[in-house]
């Protein structure tokens, strides 16, 4: 999950390859490189590290009007500069960014060796490169036709070639690529927010598709050389890339747009006191006979999609499943025509939840997808999309859109549960009313939170720490773990609670931290039997919970949050883990939004 950006027009192209690499760096920062024409042939520049580190290099000055941009997430090689795109043909003629996977390269590239061809990078990329200079008899489009069938996996390329100094050229499989047009010339990148602008049309490249993008306009073609009409897409407002205005990191902007978020995914969906989800397209009669739900997500988004398969269950009573995206090829799922399988991603371009997904297309079942870009792949291929409303999301470790991800999932599951007959009127009713209030106490929560930097102070400098919690808590806890591992690097793991006396307990010791989560009421008194256990082993407890009435003697901190149905729980509980990970992390001196190793936008598997 590289991010590509390009320029052909009137501008300085390094200003926009260096603004463009700066909005992309969610989707990797271990390296990065620009190849511009200058005096008729491809000059490189590269570094390690963030895009900002590329402006020491890059000619601020040069006159350059033309030229490809590239921020790296390493997959194979090392982040180094020998590793950093662009990559050169052999010959210096061709100079290629890409974003993906070519998961053939080793084969590939034994080929290319085998002519004569000397690799000095560790890349699948490199072959590309090569595979062009091979190919090439004077027509690049001709050349990229030719080679794209021998690329398996994905990509998406940006070329520049130096007999045509004026142009990019693109091609395009199972990765994202946009282009834009405007006045001032023509913009490729894997994200529009990197050349999003109020005017300009932007159009988005299909699978085995090749484009050339000059100043003045863009052709596309497919894979045998016919030339494809492309319809101008439409850019939702959320889509623009914005600053962290007053705060710190855009983690700490983004959990503080957490009311915003949800109210904003629900306006359309929770209307005069009903949910209203047009695109499901499901009377009762086929809602009632389905025999189970599945949930497929990866990372965070799965954890919202645990939280959907509780919900399922309880209001329902039909099996409801979540699985992680990269294993669910390998298990024995039963989905078939009866199945509602509900596909969580927020940039619905993730590549193991992309697979996923078209696994349970061949076995005919029902697809939802929920996802935060209407234009993305999954989006496209799903038979119902439902938007999350959650804007930009540009710091990796992710909490308005997860927020956002929830509101739908809590819809979706009383929708489906009052079309079913399993709920009356009254309860269904209820469960509309309280979700609309989520928002305000989600906003209400958050005007407080010395508690989290307090806490922050207890974890900053323990070696491990434990995430424990029952039914929708032990959700939260999922949560709560993995935003303090991917930011703060603390070693800690969540468990269900009942599972600690079965091994994990062991791990305790005197003054070990866990985090406790109880307020999912029906499961509160056997969570606080199991804080008892940790207590008497020597923990050092950070209890949250919604029950004001608890004044656990099992406790050393205790946060609350405010009270709701058990289901709409995660919404309230996961609030302090994030802002207690956030200062966590802040006090260690880690990199918030930029995690070591980490990016946004997994376009690869």
């Amino acid at each position: 999950m590289c991010g590509i950006i390009g320029y052909t027009g009137v501008q300085a192209a390094v200003p926009v390859i260096l603004q463009g690499l700066e909005r992309l760096e969610y989707r990797g920062y271990d390296s990065a490189g620009m190849g511009i024409f200058e005096n008729g042939e491809i000059a490189m520049y590269k570094t390690m590290g963030s895009p900002s580190n590329l402006k020491e290099k890059a000619p601020q000055g040069s006159a350059a009007k033309v030229g490809i941009g590239h921020t790296r997430w390493a997959t194979h090689g090392a982040p180094d500069e020998k590793n950093a795109h662009p990559h050169m043909s052999a010959d210096g003629k061709f100079a290629v960014v890409h974003n993906g996977i070519i998961e053939n390269y080793v084969e590939l590239k034994r080929e290319l060796t085998e002519k004569g061809y000397i690799f000095r990078s560790e890349t699948d990329t490199e072959v590309v490169a090569f595979l062009l200079e091979e190919a090439y008899k004077g027509d690049v489009k001709s050349a990229l036709s030719e080679i794209m069938p021998k690329l398996n996996g994905s990509y998406a390329l940006g070329i520049l070639c130096s007999d045509y100094p004026d142009t990019i050229f693109c091609a395009k499989k199972s990765s994202p690529l946009f282009v834009g047009i405007d006045a001032d010339g023509g913009y490729l990148a894997s994200d529009v927010a990197a050349f999003y602008k109020n005017s300009g049309k932007i159009y988005k490249l299909g699978d085995n598709e090749i484009g050339i993008i000059k100043k003045d306009g863009l052709k596309v073609f497919d894979i045998d050389g016919c030339r494809i009409r492309k319809t101008e897409v439409k850019i939702r407002e959320a889509q623009r890339y914005e600053g962290k205005g007053k705060y710190e990191h855009f983690m700490l902007k983004e959990i503080y747009e957490q009311p915003t978020a949800f109210s904003a995914t629900l306006e359309n969906i929770l209307v005069d006191g009903k949910i209203k989800l047009g695109c499901l397209k499901m009377n009762r009669e086929k809602i009632k006979h389905l025999n189970h739900i599945e949930f497929i997500a990866c990372g965070s988004a799965y954890h919202a999609g645990v939280v959907g398969a509780y919900a399922a269950q309880k209001l329902l009573n039909i099996p409801a499943f979540s699985f992680i995206a990269s294993e669910y090829i390998n298990r024995s799922s039963s989905a078939d025509e009866n199945t509602l399988v509900v596909i969580i991603s927020q940039s619905g371009e993730t590549a193991d939840t992309l697979a996923a997904m078209r696994e349970a297309k061949k076995r005919n079942a029902k697809i939802v997808s929920i996802v935060n870009n209407e234009l993305s792949t999954i989006a496209q291929e799903s038979d119902c999309v439902i938007l999350t409303k959650a804007g930009r999301e540009v710091a990796v470790a992710t909490t308005k859109a997860f927020s956002a991800q929830l509101a739908v999932i809590y819809a979706l599951c009383i929708r489906l549960s009052y079309s079913a007959g399993k709920i009356d009127r009254e309860k269904y009713k209820n469960y509309c009313t309280e979700l609309s209030k989520i928002s305000e106490k989600i906003g209400e929560f958050l005007k407080e939170n010395s508690y989290a930097k307090s806490i922050a102070e207890i974890l900053k400098d323990t070696d491990y720490c434990s995430f424990i919690g029952r039914g929708f808590d032990y959700c939260t806890a999922m949560e709560g773990a993995l935003k303090l591992k991917e930011i703060s690097y603390a070693h800690c793991e969540a468990y269900a609670a009942g599972e600690l006396k079965h091994g994990t307990i062991s791990l305790i010791e005197n003054g070990t931290p866990v985090v406790a989560v109880v307020c999912d009421s029906s499961v509160a008194t056997k969570t606080l039997g199991n804080i008892k256990e940790c207590k008497a082993r020597g923990a050092k407890i950070i209890c949250i919970t919604n029950d004001e009435n608890y004044k656990g003697d099992a406790d050393d901190v205790i946060v609350y949050v405010p009270k709701t149905e058990d289901i709409f729980s995660v919404s309230l509980s996961v609030l302090p883990l994030q802002l207690i990970a956030y200062y966590t992390a802040k006090l260690k001196g880690c990199s918030i939004d930029k995690p070591k190793n980490l990016a946004k936008s997994v376009t690869v598997e």
